[in-house]
């Protein structure tokens, strides 16, 4: 279901440390009919979760304060509802889902840069389920 046929706009947070790229995913995804709200760092992204309790948080993997990992594990210990997807451009992927599930979590991870209609299609997925 598209945010703005739900009648009440799916709250996303998105956290990544590049300024250009977190402001693009904001426009992106505002345009998609998303409320969205960017942080530049993980520690503001814990902080902004607690305030305003998001649908989905989207974040970078690798960020200074505290890792998107990190983050989505505090943001989701409080707002169990709270779907994470992360991406990141610096890592291989496999190594990457290992270290989230060795930590007893199961995040879905995607590369970066994901192209505008790929990342609208991974949020579709993620409202599914």
């Amino acid at each position: 279901m598209c945010p703005s046929q739900a009648g009440n706009k799916l709250r996303i947070l998105v956290a990544d440390d590049e300024k250009v790229i977190a402001d693009t995913l904001k426009l992106i995804l505002a345009q998609a009919g998303y409320e969205v709200t960017v942080v530049y760092d993980g520690l503001s992204a814990v902080d902004a979760a607690m305030r305003l309790s998001p649908d989905l948080f989207l974040s970078d993997v690798f960020m200074p304060r505290l890792s998107g990992i990190d983050a989505a594990i505090q943001i989701c210990s409080s707002l169990p509802h709270c779907k994470v997807l992360l991406f990141s451009g610096q890592a291989n992927l496999r190594e990457l889902r290992r270290e989230i599930e060795s930590k007893c979590h199961r995040f879905e991870v995607c590369s970066k840069p994901v192209h505008p209609t790929d990342l609208l299609a991974h949020l579709r997925e993620l409202q599914s389920h």
